[in-house]
């Protein structure tokens, strides 16, 4: 239970589905109630397969050019940690990608789907919350279950962005996004260290 609770908190952290909503009031601000649902369907649906993806080909990829996945591990974490990083002492997720906003057909796909909700931070944590070397095909599906039930509560508050964007205001989507900011630089740390520790590991042990 706790590691499925530890799992979702993780999930939620590097979505940031509060911090999205901003991101969607601003692309969506001309259009109306129709075409909001439609870019909410489409920039959930998209961020899902590519997250998707990276659980199902993430480490094939990264065995196909013989880069270990302790390696990647570190990487990962130092990746997550400047994210984590710069979600708390820089400008929050919505501040920042606010201002990547332009006019376009495509605003679900960027900036909704990627960088918002699919972001760098999720890429990654999908690959090394679902290591082969680590967890059965049964602990993956659960944990991809988890990842698509952050992706639901994500489509949920862009349906209902309005409602929420009055509820907690910029400030509180901001304050939101550096505390998540706070428990994903924690998971980046421990990633890090995990790495280290199985690179040395299988070092010494051949």
């Amino acid at each position: 239970m706790n590691e499925l609770l530890a799992a979702f908190i993780f999930f939620f952290a590097v979505i940031d589905p509060i911090g999205t909503v901003p991101v969607f009031i601003a692309v969506t601000r001309w259009d109306d109630a129709k075409f909001k649902r439609k870019v909410a369907l489409k920039a959930v649906g998209v961020s899902a397969l590519v997250l998707l993806f990276f659980v199902i080909a993430g480490e094939l990829l990264l065995n196909a050019i013989n880069i270990p996945l302790s390696a990647f591990q570190i990487a990962g974490g130092i990746v997550l940690l400047i994210f984590a990083l710069s979600m708390i002492f820089g400008e929050s997720k919505p501040e920042t990608e606010i201002k990547s906003v332009r006019d376009s057909t495509e605003t679900a796909i960027f900036p909704l789907a990627i960088p918002s909700i699919a972001s760098p931070g999720a890429m990654l944590g999908a690959v090394l919350m679902t290591r082969n070397t680590e967890y059965t095909w049964y602990e993956q599906l659960v944990t991809s279950s988890i990842m698509l039930s952050v992706l639901v509560i994500v489509l949920v508050l862009l349906l209902l962005a309005t409602h929420v964007h009055k509820l907690i205001g910029d400030s509180g989507a901001s304050i939101i996004s550096r505390v998540m900011g706070l428990i994903l630089s924690s998971v980046a740390v421990t990633n890090i260290l995990g790495g280290i520790a199985h690179y040395f590991g299988l070092a010494v042990t051949a």
